[in-house]
């Protein structure tokens, strides 16, 4: 058995897979940071697994792992030192491509009564992520396209992705509320990355299968102390991928989601969402695709200066939708149905793909647990499908 993509990255790379143990981390780690880079990845804050800018691979969540369900999430400590057995915490690597309030130009009113006007977007981080999940390797595969491809480029989003280095973690243990396969993208990694690792842990510690995606992880992993990948790891590494993908906590039905959608707007089941839905966005804040912005304009006492900045914004804020004379969403049900409607079919005809990884985050985070993939099955049984 190989590992998923091996064959892939071995032709763009010509290098195969290595193991890397404790101390190949910490060399990778450092070696990131040697290179100027912010290394991101997950470490134990506040009582979840966040993300957060490293000091060292001492700050990973080593020997931690979660349970969750809909809408619950707990910290659980584990019988051995995994440091990637826990599944995705309240955040995703948008918050840091895509953050969440970015300060777009100054203009400032001259004593001569000229007016000044500056871009603020300057020099970005250079950011290595690290612990990057397949399911989120393929929302910052989709929010490229959003948001540094077409006719309408986010600049500060393009030149923050361009300079990013990706550390794919595959999953092995996948959580209640997680539906990647359904979704296809996990929960191996088989592109956009540029080094990927499956976790190995048992009584000896951790190891990690590693193998490069790109001319930047081949040259990066040669820096490292690592052992030959022996066939014995690797079968055990496939082994283990794909154990994950038959445990999956949630699935899709396997329908055309995006037919479904559009023939169903007057479902019965919308009503029965809308009773339960706070229209609060948490599930637009914890999703790794989720994009949409609304611009803000503040000014000093004086008037003579003025900021724009640029924030996320939300399908479920009343005021997404307001036209002269009030919202054209005002009933939650119209907000929720408009959520789940582009994020699974229209986002086709806009991006030529869905727009859910399965990652399970508005899942876990939802404060009354609604259950995306529950919704979804509910309106096809009762389309009778």
């Amino acid at each position: 058995m190989r590992v998923p993509g091996e064959r892939e990255a071995m032709e763009r790379t010509g290098q195969e897979p290595v193991v890397l143990d404790r101390s190949g981390i910490d060399a990778l780690v450092a070696a990131l940071a040697a290179e100027g880079r912010t290394v991101v990845g997950p470490t134990v804050r506040d009582g979840a697994v966040v993300l957060a800018p490293l000091d060292g691979a001492a700050d990973l969540p080593w020997g931690w792992g979660t349970e969750l369900e809909a809408g619950r999430y707990r910290l659980v400590r584990r019988d051995d030192a995994a440091a990637f057995a826990h599944t995705a915490g309240p955040q995703s690597w948008k918050n840091f491509l895509h953050p969440q309030r970015e300060k777009v130009w100054d203009a400032t009113h001259e004593a001569d009564g000229s007016l000044t006007v500056t871009a603020a977007r300057g020099t970005q981080p250079s950011y290595a992520f690290f612990g990057v999940r397949p399911c989120d390797a393929r929302a910052i595969a989709l929010q490229d396209r959003v948001l540094a491809g077409g006719h309408f480029k986010d600049d500060g989003y393009a030149e923050r992705r361009r300079g990013a280095f990706l550390v794919v973690v595959e999953c092995t243990e996948p959580g209640a509320t997680c539906f990647c396969v359904s979704m296809g993208s996990g929960p191996a990694a088989d592109a956009g990355f540029d080094l990927a690792l499956t976790e190995l842990a048992d009584a000896a510690g951790p190891r990690y299968l590693t193998r490069a995606g790109s001319p930047d992880g081949a040259r990066i992993l040669d820096r490292l102390p690592h052992e030959k990948g022996d066939p014995a790891t690797v079968e055990r590494a496939g082994t283990a991928v794909d154990a994950a993908r038959d445990r999956m906590g949630r699935a899709m039905p396997p329908l055309d989601l995006r037919a479904l959608l559009a023939a169903n707007p007057d479902a019965d089941r919308w009503d029965d969402v809308a009773d339960r839905c706070l229209t609060c966005g948490n599930c637009t804040m914890v999703c790794p695709t989720c994009f949409c912005t609304t611009t803000e304009e503040v000014t000093d006492l004086t008037g003579d200066h003025a900021e724009r900045w640029q924030r996320w914004d939300s399908c479920f804020d009343l005021d997404f939708s307001y036209l002269h004379g009030g919202p054209v969403r005002a009933t939650p049900r119209s907000r929720y149905r408009q959520w789940l409607t582009h994020k699974l079919s229209t986002w086709h005809d806009q991006f030529d793909s869905t727009g859910c990884v399965g990652c399970g985050r508005c899942i876990t985070w939802c404060p009354v647990g609604i259950d995306i993939t529950e919704e979804v099955t509910a309106i096809a049984k009762e389309a009778g499908r």
